[in-house]
């Protein structure tokens, strides 16, 4: 029972998208304690993002980022291997950040069309929350290239790490893609069984 006060004062207080997922549960009939998760997107949601024309302008900059991070990663590479090829990585680096900012810029607004605020939205809290470390290093790959901090290489280096954490957010973005296809395909089979179950 007290365990029980204790759950329900937190929740009171708690503004974690993912309570459940931090060992919080939500009550349910009979006193047993289940965990609550919330699914990705509501009905209205979906049908926000299904009209919002920033989904197909995320549907277009996500690959293009994605094939720009690809050369740049060779070239970044190559001349780290080979020592040649400085200004031309540096300038593929410039680019990806330059990709990377439109992104997130046209993503907050996306969002904000469909879940009502520009960032930290529960469907994509931690992405977002690594997404702002993903831009704090192309930030400071930027800032230690205009102001000479860094040598070649540490640049180069920098722009790796950069491209290590975008690797990882595009791999949050992805399972969460695929997430909401998967939701969307028991959304539409659960419609279809209750249209069968009338029909019958």
């Amino acid at each position: 029972m007290f365990s029980f006060n204790i759950d329900r004062m937190i929740a009171t207080v708690d503004r974690c998208p993912w309570s459940a997922h931090a060992g919080l549960a939500a009550p349910r009939a009979g006193g047993v304690l289940r965990q609550a998760p919330r699914p990705l997107y509501t009905p209205e949601e979906r049908r926000r993002r299904d009209e919002s024309p920033w989904t197909l302008v995320q549907g277009i900059l996500a690959p293009l980022q994605f094939a720009v991070f690809l050369v740049s990663l060779y070239l970044v590479l190559d001349y780290l291997l080979t020592g040649e090829g400085y200004a031309v990585a540096t300038a593929s680096v410039v680019i990806k950040t330059v990709v990377l900012y439109t992104i997130m810029v046209t993503g907050a607004i996306w969002e904000k069309d469909v879940f009502g605020r520009y960032l930290f939205a529960p469907t994509f809290y931690w992405e977002d929350v690594f997404s702002m470390l993903v831009l704090a290093l192309h930030t400071a790959y930027l800032v230690a290239l205009f102001l000479d901090l860094l040598g070649d290489r540490g640049l180069m280096v920098l722009a790796l790490a950069a491209y290590v954490t975008y690797v990882i957010n595009a791999g949050q973005f992805l399972l969460k893609l695929r997430a909401a296809r998967l939701q969307s395909a028991s959304d539409a089979a659960a419609r279809g069984d209750q249209t069968h179950a009338v029909d019958r």
